[in-house]
C-alpha cells in the first residue's frame, strides 16, 4: 500500500466512483479461505521502492543469520501477540536478483520454521501500476519459485495492485504468469483484483484464472460512510459472487490514534465502521485477511511496534476485532 496523497486521491477518486447506493447483502457464497490469518511485514518507506525492499527492523548490511534472528523475534510476536499464521512480503526485482535474496530469505525461511504461511508479492517501482521490466519481473519470479515452489506453505502474487492494466490485458499477463510456472499448483497463486485490488469480479470470472485464489484490498479512506451497513455494502459489490476464493490480503485502519474498535463503539466513525464491517463479512463468510501492516515503522496503521527483540501492541481494540475477523 502508498498512502502518499496522489495515491490516496486516486483512490478515493475510484472508491467514489464504485460506490453505489445501500443495497441488501448478497447471498455469501460458500467460503475456503480463512485459513490465512495474516499481517504483512513492511518496509517503512512503503514497498513501492527502487531499490532492495527491506521491511521495518531489518537493515540492508545484515547476514543471511542476522535476517533470520531479527525475524525469529517479529515472528514469534505476530503469533503470539496476535494470533497470526501468515505474512505477506514484498519482493522486487531489485531485490531478488541480487545479492539481498540470499539474505532476505531469512525473513521468509524463519516464518517458515514457525509454522506460517508465506505470500510473496510482486512491488512495482515506477507507481504506475505497470510491470516496470518485464524480463527482470520473469527473472525474478523464475528464481522465488525455484526457491520455493516445492513448498507448500509459500504462495506466489504475480503483482500487487495492477492499477495501470485493464482487466484483459492483466488476466493475459496473469495467464502468461501461469503457463510459465505451470509447476506451480494454482490454489498457491494469488491473483490480484483490477485496479488497485479493488475489485475481484473481473477476474473471478475469467476462465482462464480458474483454480487461483484472488486478493482484494480494502480500505477506509475510500469513503466517508459512518455505518456498518454501508461498508458491508461496499464491500459485497468489489467481492461479487467469488468470496470463497479471496482473501482481503490488504486491509487496515488507525492503529496508533486512539480509536476504540470494541463492540458498542464501531458505528459514528468512518474508520472504526469500516473495520467493524470488514472483519464481521470475512468472519461470516469465513474469508482469509492480512492485516497492513502487521509491522511497519511510521505508520499509524500499524498494529504492532517494536520492543526489544519482540513486538508489542498498539490498540488492543483492533487487535480484538481482527482476531473476531479471522474467526478466532
Amino acid at each position: 500500500m502508498k498512502r502518499s496523497g496522489t495515491r490516496i486521491w486516486l483512490r478515493a477518486a475510484m472508491a467514489a466512483v464504485l460506490a453505489v447506493p445501500l443495497l441488501a447483502v448478497p447471498q455469501s457464497a460458500s467460503a475456503a479461505t480463512n485459513a490465512f490469518r495474516g499481517v504483512n511485514w513492511a518496509d517503512a518507506r512503503d514497498n513501492y521502492v527502487d531499490g532492495w525492499v527491506i521491511p521495518t527492523g531489518l537493515t540492508a548490511g545484515d547476514s543471511y543469520a542476522s535476517v533470520r534472528s531479527k525475524a525469529d523475534g517479529i515472528i514469534s510476536g505476530f503469533q503470539d501477540k496476535l494470533g497470526a499464521n501468515t505474512v505477506r512480503l514484498p519482493i522486487n526485482p531489485q531485490s531478488v536478483n541480487s545479492d539481498w535474496w540470499g539474505r532476505y530469505k531469512g525473513a521468509a525461511d524463519s516464518a517458515l520454521a514457525h509454522g506460517m504461511k508465506v505470500i510473496f508479492g510482486y512491488w512495482e517501482a515506477n507507481k504506475d501500476g505497470f510491470v516496470d521490466d518485464t524480463s527482470a519481473w520473469n527473472t525474478m519470479w523464475d528464481k522465488v519459485t525455484a526457491d520455493y515452489g516445492g513448498n507448500g506453505n509459500v504462495y506466489f502474487e504475480p503483482m500487487n495492485e495492477p492499477f495501470g492494466y485493464s482487466l484483459n490485458d492483466w488476466v493475459s499477463l496473469c495467464s502468461s504468469w501461469l503457463s510459465r510456472h505451470s509447476n506451480i499448483p494454482r490454489g498457491r497463486v494469488v491473483v490480484s483484483g483490477t485496479g488497485y485490488n479493488d475489485n475481484v469480479t473481473g477476474v473471478g470470472a475469467a476462465s482462464a484464472l480458474d483454480g487461483t485464489l484472488l486478493s482484494l484490498h480494502f480500505y477506509g479512506y475510500w469513503a466517508s460512510d459512518t455505518t456498518r451497513s454501508a461498508w458491508t455494502t461496499n464491500l459485497s459489490n468489489r467481492l461479487g459472487s467469488y468470496s470463497s476464493r479471496t482473501i482481503i490480503d490488504e486491509a487496515g485502519a488507525p492503529m496508533t490514534t486512539g480509536l476504540n474498535y470494541s463492540a458498542g463503539h464501531q458505528d459514528g466513525n468512518n474508520f472504526t465502521a469500516y473495520f467493524a464491517a470488514t472483519t464481521d463479512l470475512a468472519r461470516s463468510r469465513q474469508m482469509g485477511v492480512v492485516y497492513w501492516p502487521g509491522l511497519r515503522s511510521g505508520d499509524t496503521y500499524s498494529i504492532t511496534r517494536q520492543s526489544g527483540s519482540g513486538l508489542e501492541i498498539n490498540n488492543a481494540t483492533g487487535v480484538a476485532q481482527l482476531r473476531w475477523g479471522w474467526g478466532m
